[in-house]
């Protein structure tokens, strides 16, 4: 009985590393968004969970402020767009509270521009309140001669 034990436990656990690489790489494949937002800003914590519950791996800075819009400005986001927290990934500038599939669309397809925002904050928008109760808004593609065209366009609930 104890070498059958045994047995099972080589088994399995050459089984567990077999599968590491695999793991690894599918951990590696998730994109990483980088958060600058206010600390004590619940709805930016919301989004940042929604992001991570849709498979993103997200980093957050506090920032606050001035400083918070400074990092906008200075990454090219025009103030019309500004929203309450700004991440980055894969080069792209992403501004308040744009739905994930979005971002992935925004990953696959790969444009000549600055990023996603969702300028002020919809209600009902991911982190802004149950989405059954959301009002109308629009996703739009920031250009990186300043101008921005609706990427996605979200009726209300």
């Amino acid at each position: 009985m104890t070498h059958m034990t045994r047995r099972r436990l080589l088994v399995s656990a050459t089984s567990l590393f077999g599968m590491m690489p695999f793991a690894a790489a599918a951990q590696d494949s998730a994109p990483t968004i980088h958060v600058v937002k206010d600390r004590n800003c619940g709805c930016c914590a919301a989004w940042v969970e929604i992001l991570r519950n849709a498979g993103f791996t997200v980093t957050t800075e506090a920032s606050m402020g001035t400083l918070l819009i400074r990092h906008k400005l200075e990454n090219g986001i025009p103030q019309a767009m500004h929203s309450c927290h700004t991440g980055e990934v894969a080069g792209y500038m992403i501004e308040g509270h744009v739905p994930p599939a979005d971002i992935r669309r925004l990953l696959a397809e790969h444009p000549d521009a600055i990023g996603l925002a969702v300028p002020d904050m919809p209600y009902g928008s991911p982190g802004m309140g149950p989405e059954y109760q959301r009002e109308a808004y629009d996703v739009f593609l920031m250009r990186k001669d300043g101008s921005t065209d609706v990427f996605s366009r979200y009726e209300a609930a």
